[in-house]
């Protein structure tokens, strides 16, 4: 997009006015007096919400719908419903690259939300066919008609598409209306991302609460169409705030960040011969970090002298790679975090399915329906942490976030790890409970053992979510150059891609090794199962990832201009 207006235009606003990198709809300079800031994060945020509601609205009772409508094994859909969440938390690093390289996050959004629309549709299309398995809570032999199976995992993959595009962008588009250069709206910029993720849990909430009442009790055709129908008007939404939104501007006159970025890679790869002195001694050290110093090598030519005389990239290109370089160890570290974060949405949805569901007046509530305690604590834990917490930790502390990003990161990871002996202990009390009144060998009864015994676990993760999820979007979006930020956004949920496809994994390695004398860990008779040993090992998984974290924490170091 090109800025229009010279100095002197009627057209051309005042420079004290302007936002420096950023246009309006039509091109021009944009003003911060009329756009960006919070009257555009609300239209954006409006759509988050919608987004979260519809993908919340399939994956909430996913396991429910594979073992019941399709017939498979509680193994086998909880690896189909984890493949699925990778896939679909892996394919916004495709989306980040197309919209920094080539569309921009304002028409990626609106193309990703057609693609969404259209696969929420047929996913509809594909829940009104007939089938033999038609009881979605019941442990059952049947199998459905080929071509239900075959259009409904076509839609689903194609709602993976939708958000694939959609993710990176919205959230960093939104961060985009914010001028992080301006003290006022960088603290906003900051209470952004928390009221971002209040938002998006308040879309979820209401997921758990009504559509899995819907999906099962009422029809699954409809459960998957009323998300099709909120996507539609959030696109619409989206489409009104267009004259409000602030544009990023892409400079033509360099290439793609993602070409500078693996050149230095490419070139470093090519000097690795030459001595670190030699770089040393053609590149002044105030210059150049000495982080990652093989990096270093990529400001030189073949025959050893520096960019100054024709070498292949600039101090700037490498201090870019270097800081996506430096991601790398946080990322990694947190996957602990993301295997642990894929259970609430497969087994303990079927932990709740065997427990007593009462709430009295015969109504017995969805076991999806829990996951809308995640939400809850959310919503009501981070207008405490942004109102409360953080101005008294900015008092203490001085920085604008009050806790620096890494710090809030760890916070949520010691309490993750904390869920899983709470969800081991639990489950353990589940099983005894079984044996006590002989129901071991009754797949299908109901335990006498409240379905609220499941609660604590389920708050946990709202509480570690508030620190560690919130945490890993500022820090992936505030650590990466500026042109590559819908790609910050995608390493972060690619963490959590990764961390489903490790939970399949461990699942079906688990699956092989205890299989063998018939006491599998995930056997379809939950009554029979061990989930709280394999709760024991994420709790063990989650303890290590943490110490590692720290250790990497410690070391990091932010960028310059951070606010930490």
């Amino acid at each position: 997009m090109t800025i229009a207006g010279t100095p002197g235009d009627p057209e051309t606003p005042l420079l004290d006015d302007t936002v420096d990198g950023s246009a309006d709809h039509k091109g021009r300079r944009a003003r911060r007096s009329t756009t960006g800031r919070w009257r555009s994060a609300y239209f954006i945020i409006s759509v988050e919400v919608a987004e979260r509601f519809a993908y919340y609205g399939i994956q909430a009772n996913l396991i429910n719908y594979l073992t019941g409508r399709l017939g498979m094994s509680m193994a086998g859909a909880a690896e189909n419903v984890n493949t699925w969440t990778g896939v679909g938390s892996l394919l916004p690093l495709v989306g980040a690259f197309v919209a920094d390289s080539y569309l921009g996050r304002y028409l990626t959004i609106v193309f990703a939300s057609l693609i969404y629309i259209l696969g929420l549709g047929l996913l509809a299309l594909s829940a009104v066919l007939p089938s033999d398995c038609q009881n979605s809570n019941q442990i059952t032999s049947c199998s459905a008609p080929q071509l239900q199976i075959v259009l409904f995992f076509f839609s689903l993959y194609l709602v993976a598409v939708g958000q694939g595009g959609h993710k990176p962008c919205t959230q960093a588009f939104g961060a985009d209306q914010f001028d992080g250069r301006n003290s006022e709206e960088n603290k906003a910029k900051s209470s952004f991302f928390n009221w971002w993720y209040f938002g998006m849990n308040f879309g979820i909430v209401i997921t758990y609460t009504v559509l899995s009442y819907i999906q099962e009790n009422l029809s699954w055709g409809l459960g998957f169409g009323i998300p099709c129908i909120v996507m539609t008007a959030a696109l619409l939404i989206f489409l009104l705030g267009t004259r409000t939104y602030r544009y990023s501007v892409k400079n033509v006159e360099r290439k793609s960040p993602f070409v500078r970025i693996g050149k230095v890679f490419i070139a470093a790869a090519k000097n690795w011969r030459t001595m670190p002195s030699s770089v040393d001694k053609g590149t002044p050290n105030h210059q150049v970090s000495q982080q990652f110093k093989c990096l270093n090598k990529a400001l030189l030519t073949p025959d050893g002298f520096s960019q100054d005389n024709g070498g292949q990239c600039t101090i700037d290109d490498v201090e870019e790679a270097k800081a996506v370089l430096r991601l790398f160890p946080i990322w990694a570290t947190c996957l602990g975090y993301a295997i642990v974060f894929a259970q609430s949405s497969t087994f303990f949805t079927k932990q709740g399915v065997t427990m007593d569901r009462s709430i009295g007046w015969g109504i017995d509530i969805p076991a999806a329906s829990l996951q809308a305690f995640i939400g809850l604590s959310i919503v009501l834990i981070v207008p405490i942490y942004d109102r409360i917490l953080v101005p008294i930790a900015r008092a203490l502390t001085g920085k604008p976030s009050g806790i620096t990003m890494l710090q809030r990161i760890g916070t949520g990871l010691f309490i993750s790890a904390i869920s899983m002996v709470v969800a081991a202990l639990v489950e353990a009390k589940r099983l005894e409970t079984a044996k006590e009144y002989g129901l071991v060998d009754i797949p299908d009864a109901i335990l006498p053992m409240s379905v609220w015994w499941l609660l604590p676990q389920y708050i946990l993760f709202g509480v570690s979510d508030v620190f560690s999820m919130v945490g890993l979007q500022e820090f992936f979006y505030d650590q990466v150059p500026t042109e590559l930020r819908s790609l910050g956004i995608a390493l972060y949920l690619s963490i959590f891609g990764v961390g489903n496809f490790l939970s399949s994994l461990l699942i079906s390695a688990i699956e092989k090794a205890t299989d063998g004398d018939g006491h599998s860990w995930f056997s379809d008779n939950l009554n029979q199962a061990h989930l709280d040993y394999f709760y024991w090992v994420l709790a063990g998984v989650s303890a290590v990832a943490l110490i590692l974290y720290m250790y990497f924490a410690k070391s990091y170091i932010y960028n310059k201009g951070s606010t930490l």
